[in-house]
């Protein structure tokens, strides 16, 4: 009777531990009660099964336990078996109110232990979470798996929570789990999109796109062209502050500066570089690639920026480029057509010559030691000049000029990333036919696999799909104040790392997720 009020008053899930009985028998080893310490029941005997802990996105794994689990006291401490995760140390010691102790071989009760364990072939974002004898263990064969270790402690001990007995093992699915900001169109100041850096770490994103040049502003100083930056901007050291907060959080910053299309910023500083149709009419955000100094501007950019943003991936942008939306573009712009005979030969269209393009800034950014990579629709049908192997899609919509199917990409050897604008884009003012993206739909009908409209493509490409990106586009830039775009895309983009995460239907009804993720704030 006295050990059942014990399990009722703890509740059935309040932790677990390894224990001698595996199985969960109850059954005592025979060797354990020869022993003087053993002529007392054994504590654990009093918990119930642990069960794995309620967070977002959820493990994957978890080996239940019996035992009375963790909770952070003041008296506890974070050690770390290696300097180089001084940082995650820190970071989670100051969130739970803990003493950070460093560099510890010894053991205490009550200890938060983070230790990097190489594990040839193993995700380096995978990590294991102990919960045993009354400490925690995060190891993992990177810092970020580590990282994402304690994000798992401090969702579980969240309001008060138990980080439960047992070992939780995780690791995503996708290695590309992004959010896509404009702050071309729409000024953000630079304390907000920190605010979403340490909103995005906590859920285990690793990318944050920045879309900084658009036909309304260029929003980052420059140095090599000052003429184009707009009066609302962010300095280079705003943005290193950035840069630098979310490589602590093991968070990608990818830049875009979009081209040929959407350079209305720059072309306003530059005019002699509008395009023109034959009537001598300028086109909207298009600068004229027949003229050589094009390309200079935007790769002086390019390189600009590179040492700012040192991170692997650089977005090039080449959506909807004007020049290519006309029924004839040869006719409409003779320069160009000229320029892509001259420069691929007789029977070279404007398309070869917006691909030659595209394949130039790819190797400017390749000269960084970037990976590129495009929107769909900067890719096109039936060209003598083909994109660059390394040129990854980024795959957003089926409504443009020539559409293709995603698994044209796919069966082409292409790595794709999933923008689905169906889903995942969250565009101010809900213009044409956009409506805000609900954190329900993305929950119940979106996967990686669905890049286009509803319909996801044949599971023998998910190899191939490295990812996706929840984006915001400020096309109608007053329609919400910082603070509603971050209300609206809250849940949202808790649902998309969810699926970007683990893309198997998940255990929780959307009611229990949102209520989840209303308590982690």
């Amino acid at each position: 009777m006295i050990a059942g009020a014990v399990v009722a008053a703890l509740g059935v899930g309040v932790g677990l531990w390894a224990t001698d009985d595996a199985d969960g028998s109850g059954a005592a080893d025979p060797a354990a009660r020869s022993s003087p310490e053993a002529a007392a029941p054994s504590p654990s005997r009093s918990y119930a099964l642990s069960k794995e802990p309620r967070t977002i996105p959820a493990v994957r794994d978890h080996t239940p336990a019996r035992g009375p689990g963790w909770q952070p006291e003041k008296a506890h401490r974070v050690v770390v078996a290696d300097a180089s995760l001084a940082d995650e140390g820190r970071l989670i010691a100051g969130e739970l109110g803990l003493t950070y102790a460093g560099e510890k071989d010894d053991e205490r009760a009550g200890d938060v232990r983070l230790d990097v364990r190489a594990d040839e072939g193993a995700d380096a974002e995978s990590y294991t979470m102990t919960v045993r004898d009354g400490r925690v263990t995060v190891t993992g064969p990177a810092e970020a798996g580590v990282y994402y270790g304690t994000r798992t402690l401090k969702q579980a001990v969240d309001g008060g929570g138990t980080a439960p007995e047992g070992v939780v093992r995780d690791e995503p699915a996708k290695p590309r789990r992004g959010f896509m900001l404009d702050i071309a169109r729409k000024h953000y100041d630079a304390d907000w999109i920190k605010d979403r850096i340490r909103e995005l770490g906590d859920l285990k994103f690793n990318e944050l796109g920045l879309h900084f040049s658009d036909d309304q502003a260029f929003r980052i100083e420059s140095d090599s062209h000052p003429e184009i930056v707009s009066d609302d901007h962010l300095t280079k050291a705003e943005v290193k502050e950035i840069v630098d907060l979310a490589a602590s959080r093991h968070i990608t910053v990818v830049p875009e500066i979009d081209s040929p299309g959407h350079l209305g910023a720059v072309l306003a500083a530059h005019p002699d570089l509008q395009l023109r149709n034959a009537q001598g009419t300028p086109t909207r955000g298009a600068i004229d690639i027949s003229d050589p100094e094009a390309a200079e501007i935007v790769d002086d950019l390019l390189n600009e920026y590179a040492d700012l943003f040192p991170g692997s991936q650089w977005h090039l942008g080449a959506d909807e480029y004007q020049a290519l939306t006309v029924p004839n573009p040869e006719a409409s712009y003779p320069q160009l057509a000229a320029a892509a005979r001259e420069a691929y030969g007789a029977g070279a269209t404007v398309a070869d010559l917006t691909t030659g393009w595209l394949n130039g800034r790819a190797k400017t950014v390749q000269a960084h030691d970037r990976t590129p990579r495009a929107w769909n629709d900067g890719f096109f049908r039936d060209t003598s000049v083909e994109p660059l192997e390394d040129i990854q899609v980024a795959y957003w919509t089926g409504k443009e000029i020539g559409a293709r199917q995603p698994a044209e990409y796919l069966s082409a050897g292409r790595d794709v990333l999933n923008y689905n604008d169906e889903f995942l884009y969250y565009v101010l003012g809900e213009p044409q036919t956009f409506v805000y993206p609900t954190g329900e739909r993305i929950y119940e009908r979106w996967t990686p696999r669905v890049l286009r409209g509803t319909q996801a493509v044949d599971a023998k490409y998910d190899d191939q799909i490295l990812g996706g990106s929840f984006a915001v586009w400020g096309d109608l830039p007053n329609s919400q104040t910082q603070a509603q775009v971050a209300d609206g895309i809250r849940l949202p983009l808790a649902a998309t790392v969810q699926k970007l995460w683990d893309p198997d239907r998940p255990e929780l009804s959307w009611a229990d997720f949102r209520a989840l993720a209303d308590r982690l704030g």
